[in-house]
């Protein structure tokens, strides 16, 4: 897969910045029906949204991972949770491509699930009791313990293209709603690979 392809790809679990004419709006549910440059997507709620592909849109699969794929040095996008007895839990891991590293780098509020967050980061250790535990390192020498259970999803990118987006198949849209309501996206993962995008 091109490399500009990744980098648009990976900018849905990334880029947060919203604009003054536009909010950050992350649908995530199954597709209803795309139609020209308009998506259509169940949301998991039950909501439908319609969102418009832009003109340079672009897509992703993701395959499947594992913690024994995960390295010292590797890059990744954790999204986690605070756990009762202190330290962080993982929802979900994604593995960036060593072209990739350093995109997005930093810790933030995420809506996975209320009071997540997303934190991109270099793998300094990795520990392996009951599951795995790694410390990412990120903004200049800033470190972060994430828990991640033997249960979490864990994946990698991978290829896809508009016709994977079929009625039924699991996607996650990172979109903009603008003033007038609507919203468009220029990023689509797909689950094309026998996995739902996790993020």
């Amino acid at each position: 897969m091109k490399l500009k392809l990744f980098a648009i790809v990976l900018g849905t679990i990334s880029c947060f910045a919203v604009s003054a004419q536009a909010e950050s709006v992350r649908v995530r549910g199954t597709v209803v029906d795309l139609a020209g440059t308009a998506l259509t997507v169940k949301a998991h709620d039950g909501k439908t949204d319609t969102v418009t592909l832009a003109p340079d849109w672009m897509i992703s699969g993701v395959a499947k991972a594992s913690a024994d794929d995960i390295k010292q040095g590797d890059f990744l996008g954790i999204a986690s949770v605070s756990k009762a007895d202190g330290g962080s839990g993982a929802l979900e891991v994604v593995i960036f491509p060593a072209a990739l590293k350093g995109t997005g780098e930093g810790d933030r509020d995420w809506d996975l699930q209320p009071n997540s967050r997303m934190t991109n980061g270099t793998v300094a250790n990795v520990t392996g009791i009951n599951g795995r535990t790694v410390t990412l390192t990120y903004s200049n020498g800033q470190k972060k313990e994430i828990a991640i259970p033997q249960s979490t999803p864990i994946v990698k990118f991978a290829t896809a293209k508009p016709t994977d987006l079929k009625s039924g198949m699991a996607v996650f849209v990172s979109a903009e709603r603008g003033s007038d309501g609507k919203l468009v996206s220029r990023r689509v993962v797909v689950g094309n690979h026998g996995i739902a995008p996790p993020m």
